[in-house]
C-alpha cells in the first residue's frame, strides 16, 4: 500500500523519510479507514476537526499494535519507549515520520495537551507488564490511561475543558472500556490478560482454573451480571454530559450518542446471549449503530 512507503523498518530503529503536512494526514486517514471498531469516533465530528481525530488514532493504533501483534513480541515496551521518544521529538518541534508529522500538527493547532497522548502509552505498556486486577479500582486506575484521555481529546477538540462535562466524559469512556473487556474476555484471556478484578471472582466463587476452562455456570453468569450492572451505572453517571453539550455543540452531542448508545447495546446482547461471551463475541455493526441512533 502506497501510505507504507513513508516507513522502511529495519530490527527496532525506524528509518524515517519526513512527508509533507497534508501527506501525513492522508496517512493517518488510511489506518484510521482500514480500521473499525464497535464504537467509532469520526462519525459526526465536523469536516475541518476530522484530521486530528486521525492523527490521534494513528498515534494510538500503532502504539496499540507493539503492545499485542505477534511480531513485536519480546521488544513491546521497547517499541513503546522509542514511541514515546518520537512524541517527544514531536512536541520539541522534530517530528519524524507521517504519524508524528500528524500529530505534532494536532497538539499545535487545537492545544490538546501531550499528556492525554502519554497517558495512552502508559495504558499500553501496562497491558504488556500488567495481567492482573486485584480489585476494581485497580481496574479503572488502568481505565483513567486506556480510555479517559479518547474522551476528553474529543471535548478540547471542540474548546471545552469544563472540569464538570470531563469528569461525565470519564464515566462514558471507563464504561466503553470496561464493555471492550467483557466482550473480549476470551481474546484477553488467550494473551494471558485478566481484567475481572481478582476481588470479584473471590466473591462469586469462580475461580481462575473455571475462567481457563471457558466454563459458564450459574458462577460466572452472577459475576457478569454484576459486571453488566455496574458498568451500566457508570453510562448513566456520565449521561448528563450529552444534554450539557445538546444546546452548544449539536454535531458532538449526536457523537457522543453515539459512544453511549453503542456500549450500552453491547451490554444488552451480552445478556441475551446468557452472558456466554466465551463463545460468542456480541458486535455491533455499522449498520445496527446507525439503526440504533436513528431510532434512538
Amino acid at each position: 500500500m502506497a501510505h507504507l512507503a513513508f516507513f522502511a523498518i529495519v530490527g527496532i530503529g525506524i528509518f524515517i523519510v519526513t512527508p509533507s503536512v497534508q501527506e501525513a494526514f492522508e496517512y493517518c486517514r488510511g489506518i484510521a479507514k482500514s480500521h473499525y471498531e464497535n464504537f467509532p469516533i469520526g462519525w459526526f465530528i465536523p469536516k475541518r476537526m476530522r484530521k486530528y481525530v486521525y492523527a490521534i488514532y494513528a498515534f494510538a493504533r500503532t502504539a496499540d499494535d507493539f503492545s499485542d501483534e505477534e511480531k513485536y513480541q519480546g521488544e513491546r515496551v521497547e517499541r513503546l519507549d522509542e514511541f514515546e521518544k518520537l512524541l517527544d521529538s514531536a512536541v520539541a518541534g522534530k517530528p519524524e515520520g507521517p504519524i508524528f508529522t500528524a500529530v505534532a500538527e494536532t497538539l499545535d493547532k487545537t492545544g490538546i495537551p501531550a499528556r492525554l497522548l502519554k497517558d495512552l502509552l502508559t495504558a499500553f505498556r501496562l497491558d504488556v507488564t500488567k495481567k492482573r486486577y486485584c480489585d476494581f479500582r485497580d481496574l479503572e486506575s488502568y481505565c483513567v490511561y486506556s480510555a479517559n484521555p479518547i474522551g476528553r481529546i474529543v471535548l478540547l477538540l471542540f474548546g471545552l475543558s469544563d472540569a464538570r462535562l470531563l469528569s461525565f466524559s470519564d464515566k462514558i469512556c471507563t464504561g466503553i472500556q470496561l464493555v471492550n473487556h467483557w466482550q473480549d474476555i476470551a481474546i484477553d484471556l488467550s494473551r494471558d490478560r485478566v481484567y475481572l478484578p481478582e476481588e470479584d471472582l473471590r466473591r462469586f466463587g469462580y475461580s481462575y482454573e473455571d475462567l481457563k476452562g471457558s466454563r459458564v455456570n450459574d458462577d460466572f453468569r452472577a459475576l457478569m451480571r454484576f459486571q453488566v450492572s455496574r458498568t451500566r451505572s457508570l453510562f448513566y453517571e456520565g449521561r448528563p454530559l450529552l444534554d450539557e453539550i445538546g444546546g452548544r455543540e449539536r454535531r458532538l452531542k449526536w457523537q457522543l450518542s453515539l459512544m453511549w448508545l453503542g456500549p450500552m447495546r453491547i451490554l444488552e446482547k451480552i445478556e441475551e446471549i446468557d452472558f456466554d461471551v466465551f463463545h460468542s463475541r456480541p458486535t455491533l455493526s455499522k449498520w445496527e449503530l446507525a439503526k440504533l441512533f436513528l431510532t434512538s
